[in-house]
């Protein structure tokens, strides 16, 4: 029983920085913006998350801090393939390749290389009174911390915004037919720039979750492909919220399967379970691949005419 419910709170803990970064790239995909940048997001809001929480003694103040350095750094991605039309590929490449160095340097310029982590605020554990004593469940479920359980009620939140709103409206029909959209009024350039702001900022806060709510520290690279993840989870999930939330729970079960190879198996190399959450995530995005239609436009930059 109990490794049941370490790996059901392995997966729920593993599938959640995915889950915030993937309903904003949500967005930025139903608008037609391939946001390969993902990854570079969480990694620069891992480290300023821990940045701001050292600073200012508050895990609250250090993900508020990450996201605004993340939504800088999306405007940026914003004004090269927005307004310059660059390749959003290659951006997005520049983008996980920059804050790779930039995460690094700086990294090392705070903290040092031979001392030990910083000592910051990070997400606790909120457990759910009654709930949290459910047998084999309880303790996964409902124990916790609280930015686990906004991810996850955000998903109905993310659904209602998207297909019940105007706002979810527009995003949707710039990423199938811009021109129309330019046609009725519709801006085009301010809607995929506010799509693009609003996924740096949720994939940042997603990279924070990964080094104050699974870790306490930052460490290079920390985010290891996730950024990528997350995009396999928008395919998979079939651009839909509720489909990015089975998709992350699907990659995060890789993650917690990993650790408990890890823990039964230690005469396995531990390359080769470190290799099972990619190895999912691969079989499950060939797999569907063919059952996902992409918005119209997506990757087409936009010139008005």
């Amino acid at each position: 029983m109990d490794t049941i419910t370490s790996f059901l709170a392995s997966d729920i803990r593993t599938a959640t920085p995915l889950l915030i970064a993937g309903l904003g790239i949500l967005f930025s995909s139903r608008a037609g913006i391939v946001n390969v940048g993902t990854e570079g997001f969480m990694l620069v809001g891992a480290l300023a998350g821990v940045v701001g929480s050292w600073l200012t003694n508050s895990s609250l103040l250090g993900s508020l801090f990450a996201m605004g350095v993340t939504v800088l750094l999306a405007a940026i991605f914003a004004f090269f393939v927005v307004y310059l039309r660059a390749d959003q590929t290659v951006v997005g490449v520049a983008i996980n390749t920059f804050a790779l160095g930039a995460t690094t340097t700086l990294n090392r310029i705070l903290f040092g290389m031979n001392t030990s982590p910083p000592l910051i605020n990070v997400f606790d554990v909120v457990p759910i009174p009654g709930l949290s004593k459910i047998p084999i469940i309880g303790d996964a479920l409902f124990s916790q911390p609280l930015l686990t359980y906004l991810a996850f009620l955000s998903v109905p939140i993310a659904w209602f915004v998207m297909y019940k709103t105007h706002i979810g409206l527009k995003v949707r029909a710039v990423g199938e037919n811009p021109r129309a959209c330019d046609t009725l009024g519709i801006s085009v350039t301010k809607v995929r720039t506010g799509a693009i702001l609003f996924s740096g900022a949720l994939a940042g806060l997603g990279g924070v979750f990964i080094s104050m709510g699974q870790l306490s520290f930052f460490t290079e690279d920390m985010v290891s492909g996730r950024g990528y993840m997350v995009l396999a989870a928008v395919v998979f999930g079939r651009n839909n919220p509720v489909g990015v939330m089975l998709a992350t729970l699907i990659f995060g079960a890789g993650d917690a399967l990993m650790y408990q190879i890890q823990a039964a198996m230690s005469g396995v190399p531990y390359q080769f379970s470190m290799m099972l959450p990619y190895l999912i995530t691969l079989i499950a995005v060939c797999a569907f691949k063919s059952k996902t239609r992409p918005p119209a436009a997506t990757g087409i930059p936009y010139v008005k005419e």
